[in-house]
């Protein structure tokens, strides 16, 4: 093949390639009003015995005045009856809905407190997350990881921040993971301290409620992938069809 005809089939890959991206780039999530909106609603549940490392005892060996003394359990799963607890639904690729309420207080937070994340689990929209430490006196360092490779099973955890907060206050910093929604948090002084969350750019995601059901609002007519991530147990997922101002249902189940 001669060198002019390389140079041009090469041109027109090129060329592509650029339109390919920047229609991935424009296929961004659009807000607009609802009408006729219905609803996707289930549970997420647990079968079968857990298993044996479910709630881990860590032993407390710094800041026992604020942290507490002894050993803190450390529940990687958490289920009451059948509920399977902290664990996210959502719709998968929907590009166009409703917009994005504000958050409570007017900013998503992670407070840390008694030595605990507060919320340990939540979505949050890509932008900035307050980090604040409420504990007088105590060193925190949170790590924040983006979690790729959650779909195929086999993750592995990129670093997003990680940083020292040694006193009382907030700290602003961007949360916008590249490759994937789900986020491991973890501090790095204090080694029962964990929690978890979801980035997306759409707000049809939720974390279960206690009982481990979820409701999603203000769905637009059509035909969905919905999901149901669990931090141990990887991800499922079911089809629904949502009609004008219906409620379609669709239910998880996990195991060991």
């Amino acid at each position: 093949m001669k060198r002019a005809t390389m140079i041009a089939i090469a041109a027109v890959f090129t060329f592509g390639l650029l339109i390919s991206h920047a229609g991935t780039a424009d296929a961004a999530y659009k807000e607009g009003a609802v009408s006729n909106g219905g609803g996707i609603k289930g549970k997420v549940t647990f079968k079968g015995s857990l298993p044996v490392d479910a709630v881990e005892k860590i032993t407390i060996t710094k800041n026992t005045d604020v942290c507490g003394t002894g050993t803190r359990e450390v529940v990687w799963v958490d289920v009451k009856g059948n509920s399977l607890r902290g664990a996210f639904v959502f719709i998968d690729g929907i590009t166009e809905g409703k917009a994005w309420s504000a958050p409570e207080g007017g900013k998503y937070l992670i407070d840390q407190k008694g030595c605990r994340f507060r919320p340990w689990t939540q979505v949050v929209k890509p932008g900035n997350i307050t980090i604040r430490n409420s504990d007088n006196g105590v060193l925190h360092n949170i790590n924040t990881r983006e979690m790729i490779g959650v779909e195929s099973g086999s993750t592995v955890k990129k670093v997003i921040f990680n940083f020292g907060q040694p006193d009382l206050g907030d700290i602003e910093k961007e949360l916008k993971p590249r490759r994937s929604p789900y986020i491991s948090i973890n501090c790095e002084a204090h080694n029962f301290m964990f929690g978890f969350m979801m980035v997306t750019e759409h707000p049809y995601a939720e974390v279960v409620g206690e009982d481990g059901s979820f409701a999603i609002k203000d769905v637009p007519p059509g035909t969905y992938t919905v999901k149901a991530w669990h931090p141990r147990f990887g991800l499922k997922e079911g089809k629904v069809t949502v009609s004008a101002k219906g409620i379609a249902e669709v239910n998880f189940e996990f195991s060991k």
